[in-house]
């Protein structure tokens, strides 16, 4: 019988029907296999791809790691050589320095055994020594009293009163003896002193250093050019002649180009007609009305310059309360010299070193320092014929100053006797300022002849061979024939030198002068 199924195909029987269900199926597997095994195959590839590259990493690390392994068993192996070199080496230089160590140790005991024999020995002997001295001292003992005994025999005396005799011989002797170490003790304590003024004086001038610069008695005023000089002398020579009226000074006019000087031994005019006569060339217009405005404004001019030379000297020193007045006489030292030294730079200068002194010495040191700034106002425009030392110190007392300040500066060249120490600072500042080489002009002849005079004096002593002056005439020094001269005579002949440079030149030098006796023994023989 036919039937239709869901085939759509009828008379077939339910057996075939199974048969084509079951192949569709296994077709539809087979398919479905395929495809499956068409999409494993590559990733089957792939992993068994990876797997050889695993296994080919795999092996090159093994490799790698063994090559690493190796490198590090013989890098062990170096290190450990090396360590067990070093601490052979080590233990080398530890079994050196116990050898020396233990040398040493050895010849130290050997020296402490020789050391500890020569104290037995010192020991004994000092213990012989004892005795004998305990028998000496008896035997002296016995010999004193049969002495005395004698003696009170012989000069029938009583005990009592050679005592008294023995006691007055020692006591003079003593008396010797003290006044011996008395002598001593002076001139050990003169030495010291000498030394400790040395370095103190020296640690004062380390500590002021100042500048020093010479003044001179002619000032230069540059001309533009030479045809102002005709101009400056004027008509038949009115314009110069008012001007050096005006003025107080002469103004040369000679052949050296485009400068005219103006000399004066006044400073203060000076620098008022160095100031006008440059205002006058700048200006072009010179004649004699003229003139008079510009140096009438040049006074003007210089005396506002000291007031502030003053106010500046007095900040830079340290000064205050000072009386105005006082600050206007310390600015006039601006243009004041003294052999060439500016006073307003010297009286700063000293000031200075009175402050270290008195720094140094524990002594007043405020009025050092205003005795020092105000110790030369005496050389500025006093008409009085007293010292300039003393004028300084009226003028002190006359503006309100202190009166050991005042008599500091009134005594520092011994116009009046010094009663503090302040004082005697002032003259030692005074002096040092003075004296530093460069300070003060001095003429070249005069100085060579100083020098000439110095050496004149060391030649004159019996076995000077050479003398030499140095330090710009602040030492001498004269070399002995060492066969006519001894140890002994070189010092003598050195004070007898000093002695009279002092008699014949005691007025010519700054200061003091050094002198050195130098006496050289050479042996010379020749090899042949």
């Amino acid at each position: 019988m036919l039937t239709s199924n869901k085939w759509g195909v009828s008379g077939l029987t339910e057996t075939t029907h199974l048969v084509l269900d079951a192949a569709i199926l296994l077709l539809s597997a087979m398919a479905f296999i395929g495809l499956t095994k068409y999409r494993i195959e590559p990733r089957e590839r792939e992993l068994r791809e990876s797997q050889a590259e695993l296994k080919k990493q795999k092996e090159e690390a093994d490799s790698g790691i063994e090559a690493r392994r190796k490198e590090a068993i013989v890098a062990a192996k170096e290190e450990a050589y090396r360590l067990r070199a070093e601490m052979e080496r080590e233990n080398r230089d530890k079994r050196a320095e116990v050898g020396r160590l233990e040398r040493k140790l050895a010849h130290k005991e050997d020296t402490l055994d020789k050391r500890t024999e020569s104290l037995e020995s010192k020991e004994q002997a000092l213990a012989d020594k004892k005795l004998e001295a305990d028998r000496l001292r008896t035997e002296l003992q016995n010999l004193l009293n049969r002495q005395r005994t004698e003696l009170e025999r012989v000069a029938n005396l009583p005990t009592d009163e050679a005592r008294t005799q023995v006691l007055r011989a020692v006591e003079s002797e003593t008396r010797l003896e003290a006044a011996r170490l008395i002598r001593d003790i002076e001139e050990q304590a003169k030495q010291e002193g000498e030394r400790r003024a040395r370095n103190i004086v020296t640690l004062a001038v380390q500590r002021c250093a100042v500048e020093q610069t010479t003044e001179t008695t002619v000032s230069v005023v540059a001309l533009p050019s030479d045809d102002l000089k005709g101009r400056i002398i004027g008509r038949e020579g009115r314009n110069i002649r008012a001007f050096e009226t005006l003025t107080g000074v002469d103004v040369i006019i000679d052949d050296t180009p485009e400068a005219v000087v103006v000399s004066c031994f006044e400073p203060v005019r000076r620098e008022i007609a160095r100031i006008a006569l440059s205002a006058l060339v700048m200006d072009g217009r010179i004649h004699p009305g003229r003139i008079e405005e510009v140096v009438e404004k040049a006074t003007i001019e210089v005396e506002e310059k000291m007031r502030e030379a003053g106010e500046r000297a007095v900040l830079e020193t340290g000064v205050s309360g000072l009386h105005p007045e006082l600050i206007r006489l310390v600015g006039r030292m601006r243009y004041r010299t003294s052999y060439g030294q500016n006073i307003l730079t010297h009286s700063i200068e000293v000031s200075n070193l009175c402050v270290s002194l008195a720094a140094e010495l524990g002594a007043n040191v405020e009025i050092a320092r205003r005795a020092g700034l105000l110790h030369d106002l005496g050389k500025v425009d006093f008409d009085n014929d007293q010292p300039h030392a003393l004028i300084s110190r009226d003028a002190m007392l006359k503006y309100g100053e202190h009166p050991e300040a005042a008599h500091a500066a009134g005594a520092h060249h011994n116009d009046i006797e010094p009663e503090t120490v302040e004082a005697i600072l002032v003259q030692v500042a005074d002096a040092i300022s003075a004296a530093r080489p460069g300070a003060r002009r001095e003429m070249l002849e005069s100085y060579v002849k100083r020098l000439q005079k110095l050496e004149t004096i060391g030649d004159a002593f019996p076995g000077v061979e050479k003398t030499y002056a140095v330090q710009a005439g602040r030492e001498i020094r004269l070399m002995v024939r060492p066969g006519e001269v001894d140890d002994l005579a070189a010092m003598q002949l050195a004070r007898d030198a000093a002695k009279k440079i002092e008699e014949e030149m005691a007025s010519q030098y700054p200061g003091q002068i050094k002198v050195t006796v130098i006496r050289e023994t050479r042996a010379v023989e020749y090899a042949k």
